[in-house]
């Protein structure tokens, strides 16, 4: 199932990257991998997937060690300042960056350790109450807040669009997302080095792909429908 899963996305994103004008090589496809047995996770690396997105912290230290491969591990899921000690240096980007405080607590770890960690600045582009990061309005400012910080560098821009039963409607909300990525990504002040535009999960990343996402953040596609346990 996850080999016929994984080829159905990648067909999809080659036909989404070509409505862009782009290559599917361009588009980096994240298995989101939270609750998923490490044997279906190895199953989807074996297949060629190197990037693996994990929620919660404790879940992607458990799993790090066991999943073989030249992996990349990302955290898209809210991180609280505690625990930033544990995947500080051990993951590729860290997605979630949604507030000065946690920046400014991450940098501090990152000074500890002598290293510079990249971070993607979460947008909360629906403005939903519910969902964590920076409403659009907000989001230029602390960029900019964020970027002098002296060991984060701001890898590009993350968000998680509302739900909608025609992800058609969120077309607009990803073209403000790429019109916010390209003004930094063309002046690039102080730590911005804008590479990553993530955007697009399951229900919508075609159309995230067709407005400008390179990184989209895929479970129920690959993996199949989740079984939360009580």
């Amino acid at each position: 199932m996850i080999k016929e899963n994984l080829n159905k996305v990648l067909e999809n994103i080659e036909k989404a990257a070509k409505v862009s004008g782009r290559s599917p090589e361009d588009i980096t496809l994240i298995g989101v991998s939270k609750t998923i047995a490490p044997e279906n996770i190895q199953t989807l690396v074996d297949l060629g997937v190197k990037n693996l997105g994990e929620n919660k912290v404790q879940e992607l230290v458990s799993k790090m060690p066991v999943i073989k491969g030249d992996v990349k591990w990302h955290l898209i899921g809210s991180l609280q300042s505690n625990k930033i000690k544990y995947i500080a240096g051990q993951v590729f980007l860290i997605h979630s960056v949604d507030s000065i405080k946690l920046a400014e607590n991450i940098n501090k770890e990152a000074k500890k350790r002598d290293i510079t960690i990249d971070i993607l600045v979460e947008i909360n582009i629906g403005n939903e109450e519910t969902k964590h990061g920076f409403f659009l309005e907000e989001a230029e400012k602390a960029i900019e807040k964020i970027s002098l910080l002296s060991n984060i560098s701001i890898k590009g821009l993350m968000c998680i669009a509302p739900f909608k039963e025609d992800p058609e409607e969120n077309r607009p909300l990803f073209r403000a997302m790429k019109a916010l990525y390209d003004k930094y990504a063309k002046e690039s002040p102080h730590s911005i080095h804008m590479e990553y535009l993530s955007m697009g999960m399951t229900n919508d990343y075609e159309i995230a792909i067709e407005e400008g996402s390179n990184m989209v953040r895929i479970g129920t596609g690959l993996f199949g429908k989740r079984v939360y346990q009580e």
